[in-house]
């Protein structure tokens, strides 16, 4: 059986891992081990913040009905605690949405809600 030469299966990783740091500064973008390096930071910032956008969002949903409830003289927690207990189930999302887009139909929740 004939000795197998890995040159052509070695250069097409290295192509793979070049091409993947295309933009990058420095040595990142064309030295091997270095833009190894640099993609496995990459990849494990990205699996992070992908994580931590969601809890971002839903601070800045926040931040946006509790300025929408200080309007119609309330608190967020308050806010949040009436619709719990009036069985009136919209998402912060949702809520942010209509503060921000729908000022009139906000503060009928909120009145809805009291």
């Amino acid at each position: 059986m004939p000795r197998v030469k890995r040159g052509k299966t070695k250069r097409k990783r290295k192509k793979k891992v070049k091409k993947q740091t295309k933009g990058y500064k420095w040595g990142r973008k064309n030295k091997y081990k270095s833009a190894k390096e640099a993609l496995m930071k990459a990849w494990s910032y990205k699996y992070r913040d992908r994580k931590k956008k969601k809890s971002e969002f839903r601070k800045k949903w926040q931040t946006q009905i509790n300025a929408a409830c200080r309007q119609n003289g309330t608190t967020y927690s308050k806010f949040i605690h009436n619709l719990k207990k009036n069985d009136i189930v919209l998402d912060r999302k949702i809520l942010a949405d209509l503060a921000r887009n729908n000022p009139e139909t906000f503060t009928k929740i909120v009145e809805e809600a009291k």
